[in-house]
């Protein structure tokens, strides 16, 4: 199986492009960390496994690897790349379980205004970030104030709180004008 490898804004992430659907429908799953897992996915433990991974994630044609500091990516990404040949080869399913990402109770006339938000994250912003090797996902909406969760290469990436305040924000208030700000909320 050949897999391709990308580079993404954040230098700790690379993404692994292996030529077929990871994750199904727009769905997307982030681990953390190893603890993060808990039986979710078999691929995402074995990643774990190899020293130096510090956070795995899926999106629809991809995985998003992140390295740890202490670890270079000359000795791990060989190692990514016949973890992920051998586990694809397989058939198994990538994600056993995924759990939901929770999100805030929707006030009482905020209900157009929030599709209106996730429509535009959907067409908009979500293909741009995932080409990053990551995703962003709507969180909640309250008193003008739009709540989002960055995820896989986006995570920590130092250009996030740029894409999130000069980008989604901007755009966000352009087209929803009651929105007033966007932040940035931990998974």
């Amino acid at each position: 199986m050949f897999i391709e490898t990308e580079d993404t804004p954040n230098p700790a992430t690379l993404k692994f492009l292996p030529g077929r659907e990871i994750m199904a429908n727009g769905a997307t799953a982030d681990f953390i960390s190893p603890d993060s897992v808990a039986g979710r996915s078999k691929l995402a433990e074995v990643l774990f496994d190899l020293d130096g991974v510090a956070r795995v994630f899926f999106g629809n044609d991809f995985v998003a690897v992140t390295r740890a500091d202490s670890t270079e990516w000359e000795g791990l990404r060989p190692q990514v790349l016949a973890v992920l040949a051998d586990y694809l080869a397989t058939g198994q399913a990538v994600v056993e379980s995924d759990a939901q990402v929770v999100e805030d109770l929707i006030a009482p006339g905020d209900e157009e205004i929030v599709q209106q938000i996730k429509e535009l994250l959907d067409t908009r912003v979500r293909p741009a970030v995932a080409g990053d090797g990551g995703d962003i996902v709507f969180r909640g909406y309250r008193d003008g104030i739009v709540r989002l969760t960055m995820q896989g290469a986006c995570s920590g990436c130092p250009s996030s709180r740029a894409t999130l305040k000069h980008g989604v924000e901007n755009m966000l208030r352009h087209y929803v004008p009651e929105v007033v700000s966007v932040e940035q909320v931990e998974a």
